[in-house]
């Protein structure tokens, strides 16, 4: 059995829980009340798994009551139940020692879920704010994918051609015959190569074609 506090400073909202939660068999509510400094009175003498809390409560809201709890009952789980989706915000309750969030506006099942996987002593995040993050971090990536892109020279496709052989440790002769070109072409273009990168050597021209990418 998973005991329960609730706290939240709207009792509508605290029945609404109360109401919900009762009905599932593995959970108990033990007790609730309006802030954070209600909790902490009376949680000395009501033994608790998870505090499922509000985050913007009068007189001690959630992130202070986290820091509290987290100091003076480490074993205690602690969930957060909120309208607030602002990443900085979430990470700064999870920083003070809040296991898990959950929007407001999530269904029974992942409340319950929530309340499961942080008693097992697991973290959780609601799926809403999972998938924001994981949207916000491919197009993080997505931006840096190009900006590496936009940074790397306009290489011809002959130029292209000379590098990846000149990475394979050719001379430029060797360059030409393979191309069927001239010797001096191949000069002109691993010049041109060296130019365009700011490469000041084979050795360098090659490093930097590794560290952007321009080898196959």
């Amino acid at each position: 059995m998973i005991r329960v506090f609730l706290v939240d400073d709207h009792a509508i909202v605290r029945d609404g829980l109360r109401s919900v939660l009762s009905a599932e068999p593995l959970l108990q509510v033990v007790g609730d009340a309006g802030n954070g400094q209600e909790l902490l009175d009376q949680l000395p003498t009501v033994p608790t798994d998870v505090v499922l809390m509000d985050l913007n409560m009068p007189v001690l809201d959630g992130l202070a009551t986290t820091h509290e709890l987290h100091k003076q009952y480490p074993h205690l789980r602690i969930l957060i139940l909120s309208m607030m989706t602002h990443e900085h915000t979430i990470n700064k309750l999870l920083v003070a020692g809040a296991h898990g969030y959950v929007l407001k506006n999530a269904d029974k099942a992942e409340i319950v879920m929530a309340i499961q996987a942080v008693a097992a002593g697991k973290r959780f995040l609601c799926s809403e704010i999972g998938l924001t993050a994981l949207e916000k971090l491919l197009v993080i990536e997505a931006e840096v994918a190009t900006t590496h892109s936009n940074d790397s020279p306009r290489l011809t496709s002959r130029e292209r051609e000379v590098l990846q052989l000149v990475a394979t440790g050719l001379t430029n002769q060797q360059i030409a015959d393979k191309l069927f070109t001239s010797k001096r072409t191949v000069e002109t273009h691993r010049q041109s190569l060296l130019e365009k990168t700011g490469a000041v050597n084979t050795p360098s021209l090659i490093k930097y074609a590794m560290e952007h990418g321009l080898l196959q």
